[in-house]
Parts: C-alpha cells; sequence; structure tokens
C-alpha cells in the first residue's frame, strides 16, 4: 500500500473513531464532534510531518527546508482529505440540516465508504482481480470497524 494510500485509511479510521467517540460524548451537539474530529486530524497530520522531517533530517545528516517541509505536509495531506467527508456531515447536523444523531451515522457511513473506495484505488493500482479487489475492500472495512469498536469498548 503506498504512503498516500495509508495516510489516508489512518487518517478515516482516526477520525472514524473520534466521530464514534464524540457521539457518546456529546450527543447533541454534532459541531462539538466536528470540531473534535477536525482538530484530532490536524494534530494527526502535523505529527506526521514532524516525525517525517525529523526523520529526513536525520538521514539526510542535516536540517530539512522549508520546502521540504511543505512537500511532506503536502505528501501527507490524505490524512486531512479523510477527514472533509465526515466532518462535512456533521457541520450539516450543526446547521440544523439533519439531527445530529442522523450527522453522526451519516459521518460513520462516509468514513466507511472512503474506505471502500480506497481499498478500490489500492486494488486498482495493484491490477489485482475481483477477488483481490473484494478482499482489500473488506480488510479496510474490517481494520476500521474492529478499531472503532475498541475505541469504543476501551472508553465506555
Amino acid at each position: 500500500m503506498g504512503e498516500r494510500a495509508a495516510g489516508f485509511v489512518y487518517g478515516t479510521i482516526v477520525v472514524l473513531s473520534v466521530v464514534v467517540a464524540g457521539a457518546r460524548a456529546y450527543p447533541h451537539a454534532s459541531g462539538h464532534i466536528a470540531l473534535l474530529a477536525a482538530v484530532t486530524a490536524a494534530a494527526l497530520w502535523l505529527a506526521h510531518v514532524y516525525a517525517h522531517g525529523l526523520g529526513e533530517s536525520v538521514a539526510l545528516e542535516r536540517r530539512v527546508s522549508v520546502a521540504e517541509l511543505r512537500h511532506i505536509g503536502h505528501r501527507e495531506r490524505s490524512i486531512i482529505e479523510a477527514a472533509l467527508p465526515p466532518i462535512g456531515a456533521l457541520l450539516l447536523g450543526a446547521l440544523g440540516v439533519v439531527s445530529t444523531q442522523v450527522a453522526v451515522w451519516l459521518a460513520f457511513s462516509l468514513g466507511l465508504a472512503v474506505l471502500a473506495a480506497e481499498g478500490m484505488v489500492i486494488a486498482r493500482r495493484e491490477r489485482l482481480g475481483w477477488l483481490g479487489t473484494l478482499t482489500v475492500v473488506a480488510a479496510n472495512l474490517s481494520f476500521g470497524a474492529v478499531l472503532v469498536g475498541l475505541k469504543l469498548a476501551l472508553t465506555h
């Protein structure tokens, strides 16, 4: 799996776990849940940029330039991109377009759809047949569901 795909899958799973935990903590505040998801995604993105920048600095035995850090940030943007569909759904709830409960379910559904779509992209890039595609999509969805389930079990 490519670095960008891994970031997308990882970012989606983290956002989904924040949505699940936030929905339990703030059952009537989808705007608050959206803010938690956005801040979490941004912090995760910054941590990845910092870690990769530090790793490249050590590997190159010099400080990385601002341009190199910008490149790393751009490369890691999939973490932020993965958060956008669920956050958008939560904002619909905050704006009163849908109820908070509908917004949370929509955010969760969109997160799973992102995981499935990314599995299909990975399978296409690897030129897998229908069975390989099904396997990758199922693995992505299962991994996401297991991690969200663990988050639920450990926090409640």
